[in-house]
């Protein structure tokens, strides 16, 4: 009998299948076989060329099967079809880059001093570990896997239990696309179990993480024991800064798109909505309108025209509904708040069937509370007025958490001022949750530690080696640096 993970279906609560979980044994198994790659230099020694080819095959492979894995996405994560067909078509972006990366960085020199060369090499760490999450299943893989493999790295991922068919798809294609056995593996399982088990291996030399707060911090003191490199995209409270001018209409999709786009399951949903007193009630009329055609045109994830999918699980929903409950009575629920258990007007699809929570707006907060300090992870928003430009930055950046943020005005000088004061590693202007592989994405505060996508992330996955060669002549070498001569000068040291 083998140990079993149930799949299930969010919107149904049906099984769609059972995943096999990695054993301690199969962890040590895959760590040993990553390692042997890694040493073996068939990736790890690769030319850049190569594998810069390799990564562009995977890239043409993935576009082929990308309407397939849309509709998985979908089938595990309850989210819509619309979205996983928007964001599954981008992800060969994230292979091409590190594929042309790969053709195009260069190494340097550095300027050391006297007649010595040394140039600088990035090479690869040896094997790496990478926990990935439930909402953005096969995104977040592919955004840790490209630059980890473009390195020369051996992989070892461990997607979210909740949500791991598409990665054990992608790691079959790269597979076909030419990358060696053992240099990608994914061992499906529980991250108390498998993904402990994979991080405290001491052959791990870097640990890439996307999880709440609490999880980087227990994760972090493993890796850190270890001596391993670390990399955290923790949670998230963005706010979002509406200013008096701000073109409303834009403003209104922005922060709908920001706030209930995968029903407000990312480390970046819009979670604390700050509007100015000028444009605050013509805003929160318009976006009360918004939200209830997003309610009301909820249905079948699988139909090409539902608006927002379920939450994962049971559990998560009971999570999000409890947090809602526990709101001060001061507080006022404006819209939703309760789960969905209807029949919907776009399609009959029955909600009670799976874990639909409505797009749920709430004021009179306070800082202090709850719903403002701690992330919900769900489609839920609190909003609360502000009146100087100096009270919005500090409302925003009164949060323990610093990722995604964001600012609507028409004014740029104010958005640049604005931008720059935000304790944020990631800041929009009139506009939200904008990515690009090109783009550095990672946290301030208690948001992470560590950057994905662009240089950084390839340099994170890399580690600098430097050769100095002696270039000067045998002769003057033995004037200059035979340090233990009978002479007590002309020698140099360092």
């Amino acid at each position: 009998q083998f140990n079993s993970i149930p799949i299930l279906n969010p919107a149904t609560g049906e099984q769609i299948c059972q995943v096999e979980s990695a054993t301690q044994e199969d962890v040590k198994n895959a760590i040993k076989v990553a390692q042997d790659a890694f040493d073996s230099g068939v990736w790890s020694k690769a030319s850049a060329l190569t594998r810069s080819k390799v990564l562009s095959s995977l890239a043409r492979l993935l576009e082929e099967r990308l309407h397939e894995l849309a509709k998985i996405e979908t089938l595990q994560t309850g989210r819509t079809i619309r979205e996983m067909n928007a964001q599954l078509g981008r992800l060969p972006e994230w292979l091409d880059y590190f594929a042309a990366l790969l053709r195009t960085n260069q190494a340097f020199v550095a300027p050391t001093q006297g007649k010595l060369l040394n140039y600088v090499q990035r090479v690869p760490l040896g094997v790496v570990a990478q926990i990935t999450p439930f909402n953005h299943p096969l995104l977040i893989a592919i955004k840790k896997i490209a630059p980890a493999l473009a390195a020369g790295n051996s992989v070892i991922v461990k997607p979210s239990e909740l949500a791991p068919i598409t990665v054990l798809e992608f790691a079959e294609m790269a597979m076909e696309a030419g990358v060696p056995p053992g240099v990608l593996s994914v061992l499906p399982g529980y991250g108390h179990k498998t993904g402990k088990a994979i991080i405290e291996h001491p052959w791990i030399r870097k640990v890439d993480i996307t999880a709440g707060t609490q999880t980087g911090r227990t994760l972090g003191s493993i890796v850190g024991n270890n001596l391993a490199s670390y990399t955290a995209e923790l949670g998230g409270k963005a706010p979002i800064v509406i200013f008096n001018d701000a073109d409303l209409v834009s403003a209104v999709n922005g922060v709908a798109f920001a706030s209930f786009v995968a029903s407000g399951q990312t480390c970046v949903s819009g979670a604390r909505i700050i509007v100015q007193n000028g444009i605050y009630d013509e805003f929160m009329a318009r976006f009360l309108e918004k939200v209830e055609s997003i309610r009301r045109r909820m249905g079948e994830p699988s139909n090409i025209n539902s608006t927002m999918g379920t939450v994962i699980s049971e559990h998560h929903l009971h999570r999000i509904h409890d947090m809602v409950k526990r709101a001060p009575e001061t507080t006022t629920i404006l819209t939703g708040g309760e789960r969905m258990t209807g029949i919907s007007e776009l399609d009959g699809f029955d909600f009670s069937r799976g874990f639909f929570y409505p797009p749920t707006v709430i004021t009179e907060i306070e800082t202090s509370d709850e719903l403002w300090q701690e992330e919900v992870f769900g489609p839920v928003v609190v909003v609360k007025r502000f009146e100087s430009e100096t009270e919005g930055v500090a409302l925003a950046n009164a949060s323990k958490y610093g990722l995604g943020a964001a600012v609507w005005t028409t004014d740029l000088s104010r958005g640049h001022r604005v931008a720059a004061e935000i304790q944020s590693g990631l800041c929009w202007i009139n506009t939200h949750h904008r990515n690009d592989p090109s783009s550095p994405w990672g946290g301030m505060k208690e948001s992470g530690i560590g950057r994905e996508n662009g240089l950084e992330a390839y340099n994170a996955y890399t580690q600098s080696k430097s050769v100095i060669v002696n270039t000067a002549s045998s002769e003057e070498t033995r004037k200059t640096d035979d340090w233990f001569s009978d002479s007590a000068q002309g020698q140099r040291y360092g």
